[in-house]
């Protein structure tokens, strides 16, 4: 491969073909016939109007990529199709892509060189192909080559206006870039002009001259890889036959993206160049028996640097490469069957016709495609953060009474399983459970037997079986002897048989004086939900707005503000805890009538031990004769009792105090309640003794100065954080709304890529019309 150099890209086939009449209209070969089917034409024309619309970035457009070796040709090849005369002397035509769209015309031949930007200065592709008209519109052929040069020079620096290089002095600058992968674009139209459109990309090259950048290689073989890539891509692969082929890199890329040779179409140039005896090596790629490709091998003569001296028009180098192949062997002995593949009009026919046919063949394709594209990124759109409002207050106060709303319901309760009070209800069940398991559990035996009792009955329908009377599963266990002999150390000037009301009192303070920590463990449980909870309710509802800004400032009110309403109910708590210190009720009577449960319970378990045949008839489905004459009895003297009450009137018991001590202790730790309306529309039982009404009073305090506390307040508590009420308050606002620029950025991009697409898929449509 040749080294890069703009001397060196003077042979005989890259000569241009400068010396066609400025007047003249005989400027190209290819479709301009009547015959062209009308529907190809517009085919052609429909491709050029996409193009325009930049959805070559998203979408795989048909179109034809000249791609070669530096020096192979290619220029001259460009110049024979399109009949204008392309820069040379300062090397920039081969460093960035020439697109040429040539349509026939009725109207007098023209030419408009515009500029096409899809990547911006670092080579970042932009979110829109930018179609820039470079200088008025040229209608003199003399006048392109300067156009050109001029256009090129406006992409190879594009931190400077372009203008600058359209009417400033024309010569050579250094430039920013050394390639670039924005194009220039020639629409040319005109009576005799080729329906033909392709991109004439940079020259592969194997190295650098002395100060070139040696990236440059690697650059252009990435922006000639980035064409050839796509399926849609026909690539004229100009090969120059003055140098061995397997030298030529330009094939073996093509190679690795058309490994089949189904898109490729070949191009021979400089057949006069070859060396004597070599031509058989030539002819065998016409033949298509040597790298065969679907659409075969052709051959092309261009005019040679004498020719184009003595000014040389397009049809006579069309007339003298006619007269080269009919004349000069071996390619004048060619079978007919392989003329066909010698002579520029021949390759130009076959490149409109491959590529009218792909077209054809990937419109439908296209359609289909443009509509996923549309579809895919309306939706990409939708899922971004919503626009900045231009009214950032309201929008901030619509948020803020949106979030909390929510706040609200989800404090008064939700019917979903991860819910707030879902999530909070394991908590409570614990609590509970931590509390239930400091009742003492009292046996009416000696410790030395230790012996278990089954659950109270009454206990078991009141607490589905949740209580027990176990000695292993209690916290606080105590034996009848154990109650005996701590009543009778606590004795002082009492009389025989009564014992000190700090018997009792001790044993309840055993049982509550650790009901402190259970309490606030639950009230820290809620605060850590909830403070969890209120977090991913503030990202839901604030998380789209500005740059995050908002939820922040959200986030960190909330959490002063919780933490203020758990102090508080933590103060609560303490309180509630203090109570409990000293044993009292008002509720007598259902203290009393525990008392009287857990008294006669004792009292029948230990019978059971002491009358076993007794309670055993009591507790017999069949009423025994004894146990009816024991109730007559009592009914005569207008005693109203049951079976399970003779067990009352039993001889005493020696532990009959101890019996009382611990009945009076259970009933305290153990209650039944009434009705207490605890927060709107729900209610409580009221408990009558200590672990009822703790229980109970525990969650309702946290609901009320926590949950409920939070919800309370929280509206004031934003309003007033934020300030957005104040006098600096729009300026807040809008320092509020302003959105991520990435998240901008995306926006704008996203936009642009729907406006093209819905732009080409209009085209679409209209050619139906």
């Amino acid at each position: 491969m040749a080294s890069l150099s703009p001397s060196s890209d003077t042979s005989e086939s890259d000569t241009s073909v400068s010396s066609i009449s400025e007047d003249s209209t005989e400027i190209g070969v290819g479709l301009a016939n009547p015959k062209l089917d009308r529907i190809r034409r517009n085919t052609l024309d429909l491709v050029n109007k996409l193009h325009n619309t930049g959805v070559q970035v998203d979408i795989d457009l048909p179109q034809i990529a000249v791609v070669g070796q530096q020096s192979a040709g290619k220029s001259s090849l460009i110049e024979s199709i399109s009949g204008i005369t392309l820069p040379r002397a300062a090397g920039t035509c081969t460093r960035c892509p020439t697109e040429c769209r040539l349509s026939q015309s009725n109207k007098p031949w023209q030419c408009i060189v515009s500029l096409r930007f899809t990547v911006d200065a670092n080579g970042q592709p932009l979110g829109q192909a930018r179609n820039e008209v470079f200088g008025p519109v040229i209608t003199k052929k003399s006048k392109v080559e300067e156009r050109i040069r001029r256009a090129q020079r406006a992409i190879l620096n594009p931190s400077l206006p372009p203008t600058q290089f359209l009417n400033g002095d024309d010569e050579d600058i250094e430039s920013e870039l050394s390639f670039s992968s924005n194009c220039v674009s020639l629409q040319i139209s005109g009576p005799d002009v080729a329906d033909l459109s392709f991109c004439d990309l940079p020259g592969l090259i194997a190295s650098v001259r002395t100060g070139g950048n040696t990236n440059d290689i690697q650059l252009v073989e990435n922006l000639v890889t980035s064409y050839i890539k796509k399926s849609s891509c026909i690539i004229l692969l100009t090969v120059a036959c003055e140098t061995d082929f397997e030298n030529q890199g330009a094939h073996r890329l093509t190679k690795q993206y058309d490994p089949d040779g189904m898109r490729a179409i070949g191009v021979l140039t400089k057949p006069d160049r070859i060396q004597k005896g070599e031509e058989g090596n030539w002819i065998a790629f016409i033949k298509n028996d040597k790298e065969p490709l679907e659409n075969n091998w052709f051959c092309v003569k261009q005019p040679s640097s004498t020719e184009l001296k003595v000014g040389l028009n397009w049809q006579e180098a069309r007339r003298n490469e006619d007269t080269f192949f009919s004349s000069t062997s071996p390619w004048s002995e060619l079978e007919g069957m392989y003329q066909q593949f010698l002579r520029t009009r021949n390759l130009v026919q076959r490149l409109s016709t491959v590529l009218s046919d792909l077209v054809l063949k990937r419109l439908p394709e296209i359609q289909d495609e443009l509509e996923q594209a549309i579809a895919r990124t309306e939706t990409s759109l939708s899922k971004l953060p919503k626009e900045p409002s231009k009214d950032p207050l309201s929008e901030i106060m619509n948020l803020i009474y949106e979030f909390t709303s929510d706040v609200s319901r989800h404090a008064n309760g939700v019917p979903e399983p991860d819910a707030l009070h879902q999530l909070i209800r394991p908590e409570q069940e614990y609590f509970r459970t931590a509390i239930r398991d400091t009742i003492p559990a009292f046996i009416p035996f000696k410790k030395a037997s230790q012996k278990q009792l089954e659950n109270p009955s009454f206990l078991t329908e009141e607490e589905s079986g949740n209580n027990h009377e176990s000695a292993q599963q209690a916290k606080f266990t105590y034996y009848i002897d154990e109650v005996l002999q701590k009543a009778q150390a606590a004795r002082t000037r009492e009389l025989p048989g009564h014992y000190p009301f700090s018997v009792q009192m001790e044993y309840i303070k055993a049982s509550t004086k650790d009901w402190g920590r259970p309490a606030l463990d639950l009230c820290h449980a809620v605060h850590k939900i909830l403070a969890t909870y209120l977090k991913n309710l503030i990202h839901n509802h604030f998380s789209t707005f500005g740059q995050g800004t908002l939820e922040q400032r959200v986030r960190v009110l909330v959490q002063d503000h919780l933490k203020k309403c758990v102090d508080r109910t933590e103060e609560k708590i303490r309180w509630l805890v203090s109570l409990e210190k000293d044993p009292s009720t008002s509720n007598t009577h259902y203290l009393a009538d525990y008392r009287d449960k857990f008294l006669a319970y004792y009292k029948t378990e230990r019978a059971k031990e002491r009358h076993p045949m007794l309670l055993k008839e009591i507790n017999s489905p069949h009423m025994s004769a004894g146990v009816q004459r024991v109730l007559e009895g009592l009914a005569a003297m207008s005693i109203t009792a049951k079976r399970n009450d003779i067990a009352k009137i039993l001889p005493s018991d020696k532990f009959e105090s101890a019996l009382e001590i611990m009945a009076d202790v259970r009933a305290y730790t153990q209650g039944e309640g009434e009705t207490l309306t605890c927060r709107k529309n729900m209610t409580k039982r009221l408990p009558t003794v200590a672990y009822k009404r703790f229980v109970d009073y525990v969650p309702c305090t946290i609901d009320v100065e926590l949950i409920r506390g939070t919800e309370r307040e929280i509206l004031k508590v934003l309003y007033s954080g934020l300030g957005i009420f104040e006098r600096n308050g729009p300026e807040v606002c809008k320092e509020l709304s302003k959105e991520n620029p990435s998240v901008a950025h995306k926006r704008e991009e996203l936009k642009m890529k729907l406006e093209r697409l819905n732009t080409a898929s209009r085209e679409l449509l209209s050619m139906g019309r």
